[in-house]
């Protein structure tokens, strides 16, 4: 599926670099590995090829598919401000973004953006927000082929009028 020097996403990691393909014996099997480094923090992974749909290892996604990230973002009026205590929603943001999902990141981060306008966010909250704001800066960003800081800006306006 994917080749040395492919970029994918690690869920809840982020983007990375395929920088090889290796067979390792564990329990006297052989088994084919992934070995991906993720471009934000430098870690490495090892991912095997086997559980690469277990995993949620997927491809960046295409612009077609970035046009329906903004929408998501822009669609203010979507979120519903509960009265959850914060370390449920914190739950459910987690929950959201381990799936690998570039749009339920997309709607972790506005929902959290949404909740910020009225009142104040927990520290675990603003450190989700945080997060799912690098995965998205840095995903967005390499599928559209433009700088981060350009992809942050971007969000940030979309967030003023909030």
């Amino acid at each position: 599926m994917f080749k040395v020097g492919d970029m994918a996403v690690y869920p809840a990691h982020g983007v990375g670099t395929i920088e090889a393909i290796e067979i390792k014996t564990i329990s006297g099997k052989d088994q084919k590995f992934y070995i991906m480094r993720i471009t934000g923090n430098g870690m490495t992974i090892m991912i095997p090829t086997d559980n690469v749909e277990q995993v949620g290892l997927r491809e960046i996604i295409s612009c077609k598919e970035v046009t329906k990230v903004y929408r998501i973002l822009n669609n203010k009026k979507q979120v519903a401000v509960d009265s959850q205590t914060w370390n449920r929603r914190y739950r459910e943001y987690t929950e959201r973004i381990k799936t690998g999902s570039v749009f339920e990141v997309a709607t972790v981060l506005r929902d959290l953006f949404v909740l910020k306008v009225g009142k104040d966010l927990s520290f675990g909250e603003r450190r989700m927000m945080d997060i799912a704001k690098t995965l998205l800066v840095k995903e967005l960003s390499i599928a559209q082929e433009i700088p981060e800081d350009s992809v942050q800006q971007k969000i940030e306006s979309i967030f003023e009028t909030a």
